[in-house]
């Protein structure tokens, strides 16, 4: 057996809205849960970083600290952010360039994730616009991934086309699927809903290799009707923050009713395991964070909120992308869709919108 190799993941610890201890914390127990696999690189101010170190019982040994002068404010803007030469998010990319580190995570400014990674580590070949991918529960058991859920506002259909490939194959690596079914949403399955963006981009994707099924509805993300759905970034942004206000609504409304009477007390108490279930379905903390699909490197992006847990999951979620290649394989499903000789055109071996398989033929590249 083939020792594996050990991942070195740089973890921003500056800017996020729920300061820096969490975050540090977070590291630690992700350093700790993975042992020798793993080791974890804190990024930010090295007088910060250490005085909560020194805090701790115990430190583990797959823990170093990186300094950085500067915290990129959430409240600036991506430009600002970018133009911070010594900030932890500049920092940290730069070793994930050198090749000093295998990912980074960052719960700080978005757009200024966004922004360094295009700068400093440039984008994958094939890819116009990299793209925020989010993962979303659905009632089957499988997820569905959502992007782009924020990266881009206005798109063209060759981004949405890259988006799916890129979706595709990140479904693929993550959770062990090949052939994904993939959606466009929009307003109608019916080819004849849409706008201009839409109609353009249902050309593209019914000519990839991708196993692309067509038009989806909203309601079709949490059904499990598809394994990847596509969309711009200003629909897809929306679509997560409202995902995201489902979990406290529900725990706001399962706790006004179990205050109406004592049945409804006596009965939560029984259901409270399955409460606590469908609670996490919505959390954002088990997720960890959303990766940033397009650049060159591993990029994970977490909610400026994130607690200890969720950046656990966050470094731990850079580890499994980097261990498993997600790299290589989305530039080699970019240049076989994009730049082959066929320009990826689909025949009629590939899967139909009711997920009917034929035999495929020689000239399907999977």
């Amino acid at each position: 057996m083939t020792e594996s190799k050990r991942h070195n993941i740089a973890l921003d610890v500056m800017g996020a809205d729920s300061g820096e201890e969490g975050i540090i914390d977070g590291g630690l127990e992700a350093a700790k849960s993975a042992g020798d696999s793993l080791h974890v690189t804190l990024v930010g101010r090295r007088e910060i970083i250490e005085r909560r170190l020194q805090a701790l019982p115990e430190i583990p040994a797959n823990i170093s600290v990186e300094h950085a002068d500067e915290a990129v404010p959430m409240e600036v803007s991506a430009s600002e952010g970018v133009r911070m030469r010594d900030s932890s998010i500049r920092v940290g990319l730069r070793l994930l360039r050198d090749k000093k580190a295998d990912g980074f995570v960052s719960p700080g400014n978005t757009g200024a994730v966004m922004g360094t990674s295009l700068l400093t580590l440039g984008r994958m070949e094939g890819v116009s616009r990299p793209a925020i991918t989010s993962v979303f529960p659905t009632w089957t058991g499988r997820p569905t991934v959502v992007l782009d859920v924020g990266a881009n506002a206005d798109c063209k259909p060759t981004h949405i086309s890259q988006f799916a490939v890129m979706g595709s194959v990140y479904y693929s690596v993550v959770f062990g699927q090949e052939a994904p079914r993939v959606g466009l949403i929009s307003i109608g399955e019916e080819r004849s809903k849409g706008n201009e963006l839409i109609f353009n981009a249902l050309k593209l994707l019914k000519n990839s290799k991708i196993n692309f099924v067509g038009n989806v509805e909203g309601r079709d993300i949490l059904s499990g009707t598809v394994n990847v759905a596509v969309t711009d970034g200003f629909t897809g942004n929306i679509l997560l923050k409202f995902a995201e206000s489902i979990r406290p609504m529900l725990v706001k409304s399962m706790q006004r009713q179990v205050q109406t009477n004592i049945f409804s007390r006596v009965g939560a108490t029984l259901l409270l395991p399955f409460l606590r279930r469908m609670r996490n379905l919505f959390d954002y903390e088990e997720a960890g964070g959303a990766p940033l699909l397009g650049v060159s490197g591993v990029v994970i992006v977490c909610h400026g909120a994130s607690n200890s847990r969720a950046i656990c999951n966050g470094v731990r979620l850079a580890q499994n992308l980097a261990s498993k290649n997600l790299l290589k394989r989305i530039k080699d499903e970019l240049v076989t869709n994009h730049f082959g000789r066929t320009n990826g055109t689909k025949d009629e071996s590939q899967n139909n919108r009711n997920g009917i398989v034929r035999a495929s033929t020689a000239n399907d590249q999977r």
